[in-house]
Formats: structure tokens, sequence, C-alpha cells
């Protein structure tokens, strides 16, 4: 499994079968570098989306019309997206799987908020924020939180899943911050490996991972904080 983080929340995680971008925040995101867009997108066969937030959401419209990858998001954010042009989408919902080629997605819970604001100013809800769980035919199975504040549930996470791989908010404000992440990570779960997420982008979230690094200082889990666009094999 190679997997490249692209700033913020957004991944590509590339199997034997399946090419993954997960949030894909390209547009406007202050810490994506523009030069790796082609090889973020190539040959990508599906796009997963955590919640209907704009820095999530991100590029999707655009990366799906060019690409023609498979949507995976709730059924809600699904909905709206087909109204967007977007035609091959995959909807489900908390608690729900939904099998793939090669690997399948378990919508989880995440404590966060979903919507898009239009040009009048109106709110729109887009389903629930899910954390979502990769299972691969052959690949370690991997957990992107998506954006959370750390909840007790975490442990039937693990319990169900036992996730090996974590992407985990640090950034605080909108997230967990880095000290409650490590918590989250070392009471909840038995990570091989963690890379944190969410900081860096823009400057109201925590620029660097420093604290979250102290907080899991003591953990044998190993902590990977890739640069933007380098891509990771495990």
């Amino acid at each position: 499994m190679k997997i490249t983080w692209l700033g913020h929340s957004a991944f590509r995680i590339e199997t034997a079968k399946a090419k993954i971008l997960i949030d894909p925040f390209f547009t406007g995101n202050p810490s994506f570098r523009d030069e790796t867009r082609k090889d973020a997108t190539a040959g990508l066969t599906h796009i997963l989306l955590t919640h209907g937030h704009g820095d999530h959401v991100g590029d999707t419209i655009a990366i799906a019309k060019e690409t023609g990858a498979t949507v995976v998001a709730n059924a809600d954010l699904a909905s709206w997206l087909g109204t967007k042009g977007v035609s091959a989408l995959e909807m489900g919902n908390t608690g729900g799987t939904i099998h793939l080629s090669g690997f399948s997605t378990t919508f989880v819970n995440a404590l966060h908020s979903s919507a898009q604001i239009t040009e009048d100013g109106v709110s729109h809800a887009l389903g629930n924020a899910n954390g979502l769980v990769l299972h691969f035919e052959d690949e370690p199975t991997l957990y992107h939180m998506g954006d959370t504040d750390i909840f007790s549930d975490m442990a039937l996470i693990n319990e169900l899943h036992q996730p090996e791989i974590g992407l985990v908010p640090i950034g605080d404000r909108f997230t967990m911050g880095g000290a409650v992440a490590a918590l989250a990570c070392q009471r909840y779960f038995k990570f091989g490996t963690v890379i944190p997420c969410h900081y860096g982008s823009f400057p109201i979230v925590d620029q660097t991972p420093e604290t979250f690094l102290v907080a899991m200082d003591s953990a044998s889990t190993k902590i990977e904080t890739p640069a933007i666009g380098a891509g990771l094999s495990l």
C-alpha cells in the first residue's frame, strides 16, 4: 500500500486493485502543491468523502467528471453530488459497508457537522459526518477518522475493525487538538502506524504536529509525518 498525504485531510491510497482519493480538497487548500495534482488523480478508481464541508468535498465534482471515478459518500451528500452532474455514485450511511473492487468501506461515527452554504447564505445539511474504515483484500486495514473529537465509542470501532493504520485529525479548533488526538490513539486503538492530518493548512489550525508528537512520545505506535505529495509505502 502506498499512502500520499496531499495536505489538510486529503490522501491518495494506492493498492494493486484500487487508486483512491479521500477528501480531495485541492483548489483553495493553502498546503496543496498544484504540481502534484496530475499524480494525485492518475488512474483514479474511487473518491471517498467523510462529510460535506467544502474543505473535504473539495474538487470532487471536477475530478469525478474528469476521471470517471466512483464517488462514495453518505446518502445525502451523494444525492447532492448527483444534482451537480456526478454520475458514478455509491451511497451509504453510518454503520453501513459498501463492497467495491479490491476493498470495502464502512461508515463509522464522527463528532462533527456536515453542510454547504449556498450563495444566498442558506446552510444546507448534507448528512452526518463520518469516519471511514477501509478493509483491503491483501493490505492493512485503514481508518480515516474524518473531522472529529474524541468519543468513547472509538473503542467499538477498534473492536469491530481493528484498524492498523490511522489517519488522525490533530489541528484543533474544528477537530481534536494534538493532545486529545494522542489520547484517542492510545486509549482506544492499537494502530501500527498513525499519520496526523488536518493541520498546517489554514492559519487558525495548528501549523505543526508537535503537540501530537509530544503527547505520543511514549507510545509504541509509529508516527509518520510525510511531506505533502510524498508517497509512503506501508
